[in-house]
């Protein structure tokens, strides 16, 4: 449908304007008014809000506004009922001239979201303008020799109005000898033409004084008069006469100066009188004057001036030919020039609405900015097209009449662009095509979509036992990709269990700066490793955090002295007394002294020494197992009381050491059976029988010392579990050793000392648990060689187990063979 007012009299529609009736239709989403000019200021001219489908609280919310592209504001919106009002004096003549149709563009940009209408409001003529003649006295010369019916065309009446308001008529007052007969030209101009009713007679009458009145057509009818005189001439009774009446000619705007075309007439008079001088219409504009210019003598018109076809299409040239005759008598011709466009505008790139921000997660189509295009050539050189640079985000939508909206079309990511300058480039299709850019930001906003990064997913932390509390342990630090508050990270400690406490217990985390620091001292002994679980959150909304583990390693200090464990005796504070035959032999194993260090590493490597001696030449310590043997054979001259001072001293540093007393009865008689046991094997046997009770009476031997050895071992480790808590190093109930998910392995030398054995099961890293014989070994120490440890879990690094050994034994070597790990 059409919007459209309808008028039938403008006297009613100056007394009833306020109740003019309004049809409307939408168009492709264009909506039309139609309404009369000049109406007052304040005239409703539609319900836009209404015609739009908004509310009225939507025309202030969302920013309503109206712009014409015409340049003057001559409409305005009343928020406070949503009508189109006329905002200034609107007279058709002057916007659109004598143009049929004048329609006024209106866009209507609406914020919030953005959206673009287009309103177009036509203009009605009203008959407000009289006809009038370019001059009110028309002075016309006629030779009385002048034949019946010739014409003489006279300068025609302007009328601005249009359609049925414009020029429709003329009339001439009553004369015997002239009428009045109109000529339609091209283009709709009617032009008056004086003929000659009637023979002239100079002598009855030399001038002819007429009225010549100009009708139009509207209602009620307004006119325009000129006086016209016409004088009588004698003499010279040709007129000059054009070949053509019409000359037509089709001219570039970008033709250069020169000769345009040429007219010509002829006079069938001889002499001056058939002589003939060619000039412009007396009534000639100055701008047409300013283009163009003939040659009086040949009738050439020329081109002396820039032509313009956005401003004038085509020119209208009255030419007129007199002769030189008394009186002159005149001839006239039209030159009709039609100015060819030129692609000679470039488009022009016009922002409707300014670009607003875009969240870097919007959907794809959200639009950004409204914009659109013009080219001021016509036909094919004003036709537009824009283009965005490629691998652009954005994308241009076509609304309407080279109206575009530019919307999102690809993936936004402000960590990688946060802000396009987008250059639009508007190309027309003419020959060779013109073009312009336009340069158009848009920023993209922030949303939280990188959570917080660690630096390392996993950190090792190796701690010396016994620190401060209140030390740092370690910082850890992340980084976020997003911007402001969505960037802004704060540190804090996952919840779990170390030894079934907290680990909030230990440690605390410093939220702004991920500084780690330590709640009190650790003890090796007690605690070897502990992991921490740091959580890293951003700010935004919602919050985005990820994990990162802290392996804490706790590193051992000899800061335990060796404990004696056998003789039980000296080591439940009392001499170790023992017995021994005088007929002794040099070698002899009198006793072993066995202690322990609950340190690790080189700290509780053990090395014996004897520092006091009632004989020193009778006895001897070995330094690695403790074990007490003669020197020489024992004599009658020596003491039978033989009292010993063992050194004890680990490898730390500093050295701990403990002294144990061991005090020897040497006896007359005293029955050795290992030695008996050996004589009687070196001797030959006779008897197979013989031989086989003595295998039996030593393996029973071996069997009862065994079983002895570990009565006292159990007895031990019940009494060290009553004063310090455990023989387990890692603080924890032995009972954990139940769990069927530890491995425990303990290895006994056929001669009965225990090698180390440190047994690694679950999460080693997390919680490592670890498990020494509460015995010290016999043999030398090449025999602490060995270590065998179960395979941890997958998540397991066979690297850090390593290092944690090397913490422990610096100086080995170690090797990995299948489940096993060697120490050279």
């Amino acid at each position: 449908m059409t919007k459209t007012i309808g008028y039938r009299d403008w006297r009613w529609q100056a007394l009833w304007w306020h109740n003019f009736f309004l049809l409307w239709t939408t168009i492709n989403g264009q909506t039309r008014y139609s309404i009369p000019e000049e109406l007052k200021q304040g005239s409703v001219v539609g319900n836009l809000a209404k015609d739009l489908g908004l509310g009225l609280l939507e025309i202030f919310d969302r920013k309503l506004r109206v712009s014409s592209e015409a340049g003057k504001q001559y409409f305005s919106v009343d928020a406070g009922k949503g009508e189109l009002v006329v905002n200034d004096r609107i007279d058709r003549e002057t916007i659109c001239g004598q143009s049929a149709s004048c329609v006024l563009p209106l866009q209507v940009v609406i914020e919030d979201p953005l959206q673009l209408f287009r309103v177009e409001v036509e203009i009605q003529d009203i008959n407000d303008n009289s006809p009038r003649f370019p001059s009110n006295d028309i002075t016309l010369e006629v030779a009385e020799s002048t034949g019946l019916g010739v014409r003489f065309p006279l300068e025609s009446a302007i009328d601005p109005d249009v359609g049925s308001n414009a020029l429709k008529s003329y009339t001439l007052s009553k004369d015997e000898c002239f009428n009045i007969r109109i000529k339609e030209l091209a283009g709709g101009r009617k032009v008056p033409e004086l003929i000659l009713a009637k023979n002239l007679d100079r002598e009855k009458k030399a001038v002819h004084t007429l009225l010549l009145t100009a009708l139009d057509g509207g209602n009620p009818v307004r006119s325009g008069t000129a006086q016209l005189s016409i004088i009588v001439l004698d003499i010279n009774d040709n007129v000059p006469a054009f070949e053509k009446t019409l000359y037509k000619v089709s001219i570039s705007e970008n033709a250069a100066e020169g000769a345009l075309i040429q007219t010509k007439a002829t006079d069938m008079d001889d002499g001056q009188n058939g002589e003939i001088e060619y000039s412009f219409g007396s009534h000639t504009s100055d701008s047409v004057l300013s283009v163009f210019s003939i040659d009086h003598i040949s009738g050439t018109i020329f081109l002396k001036g820039k032509l313009d076809f956005e401003t004038a299409p085509n020119y209208e040239l009255d030419i007129s030919a007199k002769d030189k005759g008394s009186p002159r008598m005149e001839g006239h011709c039209t030159v009709h020039v039609q100015v060819l466009d030129v692609n000679d505008n470039a488009p022009e790139i016009i922002l409707t609405s300014h670009p607003k921000p875009v969240r870097e997660n919007s959907p794809n189509g959200t639009v950004v900015a409204l914009i659109s295009a013009r080219d001021l050539d016509s036909g094919v050189n004003g036709k537009v097209t824009l283009q965005l640079p490629k691998k652009c985000p954005f994308a241009l939508k076509p609304s309407f009449s080279h109206n575009y909206a530019l919307v999102t079309s690809g993936v936004l990511d402000r960590e990688n662009v946060s802000e396009y300058n987008i250059e639009i480039t508007a190309t027309d299709s003419g020959s060779p095509p013109l073009s312009s850019n336009k340069m158009i930001p848009v920023s993209i906003t922030d949303v939280n979509d990188n959570p917080p990064i660690f630096t390392q997913t996993s950190y090792n932390v190796y701690l010396k036992e016994n620190g401060v509390p209140g030390s740092i342990l370690y910082s850890v630090s992340a980084s976020d990709l997003d911007f402001g508050e969505n960037a802004k990270i704060s540190y804090s400690i996952l919840d779990s269990k170390v030894q079934d406490v907290s680990v909030s217990s230990y440690v605390y985390i410093n939220s702004d700066n991920g500084s780690i620091y330590s709640m009190h001292s650790f003890d090796y002994e007690k605690l070897k490793v502990f992991q921490i679980q740091v959580q890293a959150k951003d700010q935004g909304s919602p919050s985005l955090s990820s994990n990162a583990t802290v392996h804490v390693f706790i590193l051992d200090q000899n800061d335990n002295a060796p404990a004696v464990i056998y003789p039980s005796s000296a080591a439940l504070g009392s001499l170790s007394h023992q017995r021994m035959s005088r007929s002794t032999k040099a070698g002899h194993l009198v006793t072993k002294v066995t202690a322990v260090d609950a340190d690790s590493g080189h700290n509780a490597w053990i090395s014996y020494k004897l520092a006091e001696a009632t004989d020193a030449s009778l006895f001897t310590v070995n330094l690695y197992t403790g074990e007490v043997r003669t020197k020489r054979a024992v004599s009658e001259q020596d003491d039978s009381s033989q009292r010993l001072l063992i050194e004890i001293k680990d490898d730390g540093e500093p050295v701990q050491s403990a002294t144990v007393t061991v005090s020897i009865l040497l006896e007359d008689g005293l029955h050795e059976p290992i030695l008996d046991l050996r004589q009687k094997v070196t001797e030959p046997i006779k008897k197979t029988g013989r031989i086989t009770l003595y295998l039996i009476l030593s393996l029973a031997s071996v069997s009862v010392l065994s079983l002895v050895t570990f009565l006292i071992l159990a007895v031990k480790c019940m009494r060290n579990s009553r004063s310090s808590g455990s023989c387990c190093m890692t603080g924890t109930d032995c009972d954990n050793y139940k769990n069927p998910n530890r491995n425990l392995q303990i290895q006994l030398n056929t001669d009965g000392p225990i090698k180390y054995v440190e047994v690694l099961g679950g999460d080693m890293l997390s919680q490592s648990q670890s498990f020494r014989s509460c015995m010290s070994p016999m043999s030398p120490m090449s025999e602490y060689s060995d270590f065998t440890l179960i395979k941890p879990s997958s998540t397991t690094d066979f690297n850090e187990v390593i290092s944690v050994l090397d913490a422990s034994l610096p100086d080995s070597t170690w090797t990995f063979e299948s489940q096993q790990v060697s120490r050279e």
